[in-house]
């Protein structure tokens, strides 16, 4: 007699990185940054929030990363209400499930590009040496294997904002936002960052790029558009929208 063994497989279905219902921004005077906005990321993505200034965009990154909260709607981060969380716990989950990488790099001067990166983890708990390791490692995947000793003064501006990403994915947070990445470099290091952006995507990263440039939107799999505070389109380039 024979056994059949009969296997059933289950395929995971993508987590909701990011949610946002109803959300809107007031600041005193009568400004209101966000009108309503509904947004929705999953696990692996890759899109662009695009939008010329003073659209809402840099609001909705403050939101999105809980640098901020909103003044009405909800934000779920990583399946985590917003609302609920105090400042503490709020501080906790940003560093544990968001990586920011800036226009302007934000690196220590004075300390290796190594060090720099280890200070991604700086509240992870992990000793100083396996900090120290991780951040070599991260740097290795950022093509930076070779400069982990070297300052901030001595990359170019293309190595820096690489070391700002390894910084930013060494704890392989959930969701990294990329504001202006290459805002700050020339035509050759911008297109090598964002070929780099499309690789950690590639590996499984989830990325959201925060830009005024319609061609870097163009580039990317998907774009949400943001005019005077709305989502005025959130679209999928053709043939790039995941299965």
């Amino acid at each position: 007699m024979t056994d059949t063994i009969v296997e059933t497989v289950r395929t995971r279905m993508p987590a909701r990185v990011v949610e946002l219902k109803g959300v809107t921004k007031e600041y005193p005077g009568g400004v209101t940054a966000l009108r309503g906005v509904g947004l929705t990321v999953m696990e692996g993505e890759l899109l662009g929030i695009v939008g010329p200034s003073g659209s809402g965009k840099s609001t909705l990154l403050h939101i999105v990363g809980t640098l901020d909260r909103p003044t009405a709607g909800t934000v779920a981060i990583a399946g985590h209400d917003v609302s609920k969380l105090s400042d503490r716990a709020l501080s906790a989950l940003r560093s544990r499930h968001i990586g920011f990488v800036f226009q302007s790099f934000h690196l220590v001067p004075g300390i290796s590009a190594r060090d720099n990166v280890a200070e991604g983890l700086l509240y992870s708990g992990l000793p100083r040496g396996e900090r120290r390791r991780r951040a070599a490692e991260a740097l290795g995947r950022v093509g930076l294997g070779d400069r982990v000793h070297h300052k901030p003064h001595e990359l170019s501006g293309g190595q820096k904002q690489r070391v700002a990403i390894a910084r930013a994915v060494v704890g392989e947070p959930d969701l990294l936002l990329a504001d202006e990445p290459t805002g700050a470099l020339d035509t050759a290091s911008g297109e090598a960052v964002m070929e780099l952006l499309h690789d950690l995507n590639a590996d499984g990263a989830t990325i959201a790029v925060i830009t005024h440039d319609h061609e870097i939107a163009a580039s990317l799999p998907r774009q949400v558009r943001i005019r005077d505070g709305e989502v005025v389109a959130d679209v999928w380039n053709t043939g790039r929208r995941p299965r």
